[in-house]
């Protein structure tokens, strides 16, 4: 214990020293009256995805082994990063899954492999999974008791109109239907399913029309309920898993009509494109974050009139689009993004935020190569097990550099808050105010907490932001001599001082004697 202690002061004292003891002082107001948005219980997300290593962009090929097709399912960190989030929701699917058959029955009589093609969605040729590979996957899903959602073909039996992208006809549910059969007798537990990757609004390398999708999707779920008859062990049915448009998304949820879809699914890169030489300046560019707010709270409105019975998803989103940024999407200032836009979502009503990728690309939460985790990793890990699903209005007066997000802590008394630093230069002085009322002349009290307060410090290695290695309250975080996830240890400080938070770093912060009606 007395270790602890000394460890605990010597890293405040590093932090007081980096910024010779000079901090701005801001006062952050919480609402813990009412709640202002809700998650899902799990709402970190994460996706594996089909692409070969033959995929390729900007002269790089970042996707290794790391396809759904030819990961190594017995790596043991892998299977350790996932048990740690228990349950860690995954997403299956991404750009080639509208090309993927099922090698289940005979419904169709040629099984392709993924190859170049030139004249391919996305330059590649169809492919297609074996039932013992799947078989695999879900030995593995068992075994880390992950969530699943699996994303299916949605352009088999349709064809190219005279339009470039614009594929039109009726779906042909018969390969999907047998592949979910299968699944069903084999007792693999589905989350949910999804219907087609980025066909909405211009789509990107194809596209539906938004009354056309909403058939499939009302044939999806008729499917759905006749293969899992007993309701509470149905899977959800999600989509439309694109961009978000507003007229196409209002058009498919008025024609899909009342739970036919139980999650509404958009996708982000808000950042560009991975080659971008900005791209590390957008993300600490607190005015570029901002700019996809609309975005978020657009589509909370147009499910909460068109579709009040489902939630907005955020389906998949990896930042930087074309497998990420080579120097950045994997490094620790890519939090700044990350974990900004895990609070603004959950503030819009999202339910999931699926991460792009666990691994894979340049943008994988784990190392494509070794599995090592990426700074995110610990992020979302500390997200996921401190942060409940109870979202709380949260705001402060001071530098927009600094971000804050609270929400009722889980499974434990009291508020967790997220606290983003994106100065390079500033620490600031967090004291932390409890509006008791959402009155006007409301009482206000400061409540750092009366006794003792668990803090999360997340720095980077040697000061740079580069790095892709994070330090927790000064400690490198570095996986165990049998390669478990380490130890995420909070930091105890007494209460009566402010929260001290470092030049470009990220602190979560859980004050268990907050008085929030709300958490009640």
């Amino acid at each position: 214990m007395a270790g602890l202690r000394l460890a605990v002061s010597c890293f405040l004292a590093s932090l007081c020293f980096s910024s010779l003891c000079a901090a701005d002082d801001v006062r952050v107001f919480v609402q813990g009256v009412t709640s202002i948005a809700k998650t899902d219980d799990n709402f970190i997300c994460a996706t594996l995805d089909w692409w070969p290593s033959e995929k390729c962009d900007y002269n790089q090929c970042p996707w290794g082994k790391a396809g759904l097709l030819n990961l190594d399912l017995n790596n043991k960190i892998l299977a350790n990063a996932i048990k740690a989030f228990d349950p860690l929701r995954i997403r299956l699917g991404g750009s080639l899954q509208d090309q993927l058959v099922y090698q289940v029955s005979d419904s169709i009589k040629k099984f392709p492999h993924f190859k170049k093609q030139d004249d391919g969605l996305f330059g590649f040729s169809k492919g297609s999974l074996p039932m013992d590979r799947w078989d695999q996957l879900n030995d593995l899903f068992k075994q880390t008791n992950a969530k699943i959602t699996f994303g299916l073909n949605a352009l088999i039996g349709k064809r190219k109109s005279d339009n470039s992208t614009l594929w039109v006809g009726e779906w042909n549910s018969k390969n999907a239907r047998d592949f979910m059969k299968y699944t069903a007798s084999k007792g693999y537990k589905i989350d949910s399913y999804e219907l087609g990757n980025e066909l909405c609004a211009s789509g990107v390398s194809a596209r539906l029309e938004a009354d056309q999708y909403a058939k499939d999707i009302i044939q999806l779920k008729e499917i759905v309920k006749e293969l899992y008859p007993d309701r509470e062990a149905q899977p959800r049915v999600l989509g439309p898993a694109g961009f978000y448009d507003t007229e196409w998304f209002k058009t498919f949820l008025e024609v899909s009509g009342p739970h036919a879809v139980d999650g509404v699914t958009h996708h982000i890169y808000n950042l560009g494109a991975g080659v971008d030489k900005t791209l590390i300046n957008k993300i600490q560019d607190p005015y570029f974050l901002d700019e996809i707010a609309e975005t978020f709270k657009d589509l909370e409105n147009v499910v909460k009139e068109f579709g009040p019975w489902a939630g907005p998803w955020v389906g998949e989103s990896g930042g930087a689009y074309n497998s990420g940024g080579k120097d950045v999407s994997h490094t620790f200032v890519n939090g700044f993004w990350y974990l900004d836009q895990l609070g603004m979502t959950a503030t819009f009503n999202h339910k999931v935020y699926c991460r792009q990728t666990l691994i894979g690309g340049n943008y994988g939460l784990l190392n494509t190569t070794s599995f090592i985790p990426n700074p995110d990793y610990y992020g979302a890990l500390l997200w996921h097990r401190l942060m409940g699903k109870t979202v709380l209005a949260t705001n402060h007066f001071g530098s927009p550099y600094l971000r804050t997000y609270t929400h009722c802590s889980k499974q434990k008394p009291g508020i967790t808050m997220l606290i983003i630093n994106m100065s390079n230069s500033t620490s600031i002085d967090v004291s932390v105010t409890n509006d008791e009322n959402k009155y006007p002349h409301n009482y206000r009290m400061t409540v750092n907490g009366s006794n003792q307060r668990e803090e999360y410090h997340l720095t980077p290695k040697d000061g740079n932001i580069q790095s892709d290695v994070v330090l927790l309250n000064g400690t490198p975080l570095q996986l165990t001599s049998s390669q478990d996830i380490p130890s995420l240890s909070p930091m105890i400080v007494d209460s009566s001082s402010p929260i001290r938070v470092a030049p470009d770093s990220i602190v979560y912060v859980t004050i268990r004697d907050f008085k929030a009606p709300a958490c009640a």
